[in-house]
């Protein structure tokens, strides 16, 4: 997310509102917040993600863990992995920080979550248990020594297996993966609008 490129891609919002997901997903409350930003996305992407679930093979749904992301809380997301980084790499420069801090979470400025573009998810079975996907959601490149990476070599087959399940119901739906974070999807954002080829960003981010 670190890449130029990404915030040089223009913004032209299309209006569409936050919605949310809640009643149309399965969603889990481990990144909730009390007044449920959390569970909200654009009515596009929702849409998106609903023609995704009516792709996987059957007895498969998709599990919602997070949406739209407050600007604020954005921001600390990334200055906590920063301050960690940079406690653990003190000889590090400030840009070679932010560059690191970037393959985990968002800088604030270009954020896919808090324009209500991008959702973190995974694959549950019919009794509601989540899918061998080699790491959990939301596991840093540190913590899981790259396995949260998407296409992670290290990887057991099957969870191998269930990426590439996922991967490919959200690709046919018309969202993008963010490579370092199998969970991470999004659509109509300046990095979804870089990876398609697409002249602007469809959604700013949201106050």
């Amino acid at each position: 997310m670190s890449d130029p490129r990404v915030a040089a891609i223009p913004v032209a919002d299309c209006g569409e509102p936050l919605v949310d997901v809640r009643g149309n997903l399965l969603v889990d409350d481990r990144r909730s917040d009390p007044a449920g930003a959390f569970a909200h996305l654009r009515q596009g992407v929702l849409d998106r993600l609903l023609h995704a679930q009516s792709l996987l093979p059957t007895g498969l749904r998709l599990l919602f863990i997070e949406g739209y992301r407050p600007p604020d809380l954005q921001r600390r997301y990334f200055e906590e992995y920063a301050d960690e980084l940079r406690a653990a790499n003190p000889t590090w420069t400030q840009d070679q920080v932010h560059e690191a801090a970037s393959r985990y979470v968002s800088p604030p400025e270009i954020a896919p979550h808090s324009a209500g573009a991008a959702v973190d998810l995974t694959l549950v079975n019919a009794d509601g248990i989540e899918l061998d996907m080699g790491t959990r959601v939301n596991a840093s490149p540190e913590e899981s020594d790259g396995a949260c990476y998407t296409h992670a070599a290290s990887i057991r087959s099957q969870a191998r297996m269930n990426r590439a399940t996922l991967a490919a119901a959200l690709t046919a739906a018309g969202l993008v993966n963010y490579a370092t974070e199998w969970w991470h999807w999004s659509h109509g954002d300046r990095y979804w609008a870089l990876m398609t080829n697409q002249p602007s960003a469809l959604y700013a981010r949201h106050p």
